[in-house]
């Protein structure tokens, strides 16, 4: 008589295993998969505030060298004599109008530029909440 061994269709010790640990390198490559792009996002977004930021340091910079124009020109304006022709706008006023619309033109970019760094921060956030949850549901599935 020719002995049957009986077939379970459970699968043994060794598969499951090597399935659990497929399945965590998979939860891996998403999660750095998804903080790379979660880090791609907020580079955008550093660049973007940055570039506000350095434009509006750069307007403000302006602005300090006509001020400073300006300054020179109001002194030359007082110590000039009595008598000399000043109509219109003095050439210091000029320079100070000038000044004035650099400074506020940078510094509204620089705020704007600040605003937009702080409307976001820089760590993947949302990568770092997914894998919490990911290893909570793991140890407690258990």
């Amino acid at each position: 008589m020719a002995t049957e061994f009986p077939t379970t269709s459970e699968p043994g010790f060794a598969p499951l295993v090597r399935g659990i640990v497929n399945d965590i390198g998979d939860l891996v490559k998403q999660q750095i998969a998804f903080a790379r792009a979660e880090i791609k996002s907020d580079l955008r977004k550093s660049k973007e505030a940055f570039t506000m930021v350095a434009t509006g340091a750069a307007s403000a910079f302006v602005g300090v060298l006509f001020f400073g124009l300006m300054l020179v020109h109001l002194l030359h304006w007082l110590t000039a004599p009595a008598g000399t022709d000043l109509s219109g706008l003095p050439l210091w006023g000029c320079h100070g109008i000038v000044a004035g619309l650099f400074f506020v033109v940078g510094a509204g970019l620089i705020l704007a530029g600040k605003k937009m760094f702080d409307s976001f921060n820089p760590l993947p956030d949302q990568t770092v909440q997914t894998a919490k949850e990911n290893v909570e549901w793991i140890t407690n599935s258990k």
